[in-house]
């Protein structure tokens, strides 16, 4: 039998082409005999055609025919016809034609597949995962992918019009864990001794800035041994970028240039610039987060001042302590059951908080409550003016210490927006969250710790804080959030070795230490380097926001489960003891 060569794909064909012999490949997507005539949904990359089988054509290829199966691999050669009026599907790209096959060439099979294509959603995700080559044929899951390519393809034309090298930097290197932990890969060559799989290009791209290239960038993988959610993973993929002789507005320009870019070309839309910006003090004050999602408002208001001298103790107390009292407005949800209110409370005190107070207000003179009694009509008025309630709202409080009662009610107010859908799935809202803090102390290791990384360079107004109080030095740090999401951050970096001393001091990372993990970078920096700055974007996140998917999962090929494990290879996996000798690791036993 003669080998059909493809010259069509199954996307692509339309009235244009009638009257025209095409040779069409893919897979049967669905197989239906109806006698005397079969027709089979034929599947590739680009799309859907309908081939026929029709004696009148053809009798050979019609009686190869009755032996396919759903997912077989084959050939046809036919005729692009137009179907019947009555058999047209506007919904299909193809859907005014079909092909009159006359020749088939069966190219493989297929066993009983263990899900079906077209309802692999009723498929356990791990069975999903361990045949992952079945489930990313599904048209949706392709889409998806197909989305990635185009946001991939648009970063380096934006890139490359902009003057950045694509620059690889090594997946080798040493470890210098500070932050999340590092997956180790032991030497056989240098037996004890051991490499470690980046978690960033930070030192690398900063080294390049010294090196004169000027304008880096890099889609590059990165690798963090760490717990993992439905948003991380423990190899990722991020957009790296670093610039020298910039401030942070060039940087954020050029952010926006891209994004805008992106949602321009891949999803046909205009986002508006430039993009709000909040401090991180704002951020957490107004939203109790640095990543707030800006579609709905249900803000966080501080009633400390009403609250100071009130009746309710709790509230007094917490005001006096050196605490506040804050409350967001559920507008809407005064019918909320108690049940519901008790399910409430049970949410912020996950994040720490005593408790949750609450009023549904009729007028400011009358709240339905616990707490009105112990409130004056003045109290209850002002707080009821600085909440904006009306009737059948639920005003929801928490006091405390400021941290516990931002993070609580950020998550209330998250938790909410999403059951009461407040967020348009279909927009998007961007922000810059700037000056975040330098350092946060760490209980656990008694010091200080890099809210970013080590080579966060401090405001120059905050420097003075740096040895007596490095808790007040706030950083040249920013960080782009899309509805909720961080999607990039980055920062200017320190470039003079005195600053970056002094940083390593406020962080007890004393000379010795500074010299043992970061010497190179630091003898670096004594060597002419330029001042710098960068960011890196979650190639995978912003995929998954763009495609409107709810896991990073769904836009990662081959992805890990939430236990790290790879249902589809079994990794990670047992090495032989042959191997484990080499490496010079003693056999674990369990």
């Amino acid at each position: 039998m003669e080998k059909l060569k493809r010259s069509r794909t199954c996307g692509e064909l339309n009235s244009a082409h009638l009257g025209q012999t095409v040779v069409l490949a893919g897979w049967v997507h669905r197989h239906r005999d109806l006698g005397g005539l079969i027709f089979v949904d034929l599947r590739d990359r680009e799309g859907m055609t309908q081939v026929v089988f029709n004696p009148d054509y053809d009798a050979e290829p019609l009686e190869q025919a009755k032996s396919l199966r759903s997912e077989f691999v084959i050939a046809v050669r036919g005729v692009v016809q137009s179907r019947p009026d009555n058999m047209k599907n506007p919904d299909l790209a193809t859907g005014e034609i079909e092909v009159a096959v006359n020749a088939l060439e069966i190219l493989n099979t297929a066993e009983v597949l263990p899900f079906v294509i077209d309802e692999a959603h009723t498929a356990s995700e791990v069975l999903r995962l361990e045949y992952r080559y079945l489930d990313l044929r599904r048209p949706t899951v392709l889409e998806a992918f197909k989305l990635r390519h185009r946001v991939t393809n648009t970063i380096r034309n934006y890139m490359n019009d902009h003057g950045f090298m694509d620059v690889e930097t090594p997946m080798l290197t040493r470890s210098t864990p500070e932050g999340a932990r590092d997956y180790v890969v032991p030497s056989r060559t240098q037996r004890g001794r051991f490499y470690a799989l980046p978690q960033s290009p930070q030192l690398f791209k900063q080294l390049l800035m010294v090196a004169g290239f000027e304008k880096y960038f890099q889609i590059v993988k990165c690798f963090r041994d760490e717990d993992l959610r439905a948003d991380r993973q423990p190899e990722f993929t991020q957009l790296d970028i670093e610039m020298s002789f910039v401030e942070e507005e060039d940087v954020i320009a050029l952010m926006e240039g891209l994004l805008c870019k992106l949602w321009r070309e891949v999803l046909d839309q205009e986002i508006p610039v430039p993009f709000p910006r909040l401090t991180y003090l704002e951020a957490m004050d107004r939203f109790g987060t640095d990543r707030p999602d800006l579609r709905f408002g249900m803000e966080l208001v501080d009633i400390s001042s009403h609250c100071a001298q009130c009746g309710f103790q709790v509230f007094a107390d917490a005001v006096g302590s050196g605490g506040v009292v804050k409350a967001i407005n559920a507008s809407g949800c005064g019918t909320f059951s108690r049940k519901q209110i008790d399910e409430l409370t049970d949410l912020v005190k996950q994040s720490g908080a005593a408790g949750l107070a609450w009023a549904k207000p009729k007028s400011p003179e009358e709240w339905q409550s616990p707490i009105a009694k112990f409130l004056t009509p003045g109290e209850r008025s002002a707080i009821h003016q600085a909440l904006e309630l009306k009737e059948n709202d639920l005003a929801l409080f928490v006091s405390g210490r400021s941290d516990i009662v931002n993070d609580s009610l950020g998550r209330l107010r998250i938790h909410l927006g999403r059951k009461l859908e407040l967020a348009d799935p279909s927009v998007f809202r961007f922000t810059w969250v700037t000056h975040f803090p330098l350092v946060e102390f760490d209980e656990e290791e008694n010091r200080y710790a890099a809210v970013h990384h080590p080579f966060t360079a401090p405001l120059d107004e905050d420097l003075t804080y740096l040895e007596s109080e490095p808790g007040k030095v706030r950083s040249r740090a920013y960080d782009v959030v899309l509805n909720g999401n961080e999607i990039g951050g980055g920062s200017i970096r320190n470039h003079r070795m005195d600053i970056q001393t002094r940083v390593f001091q406020a962080l007890s990372i004393d000379g010795g230490e500074a010299e043992e993990k970061f010497g190179f970078l630091l003898k670096a920096l004594t060597l002419g380097a330029p001042p710098h700055g960068g960011i890196a974007l979650g190639l995978d996140r912003l995929s998954m926001l763009m495609a409107g998917k709810p896991s990073i999962r769904d836009v990662i090929a081959f992805p890990k489960t939430t236990t790290g494990m790879c249902p589809l290879t079994g990794a990670p996996a047992s090495i032989d003891e042959r191997q484990l000798k080499e490496l010079g690791i003693t056999p674990f036993s369990r």
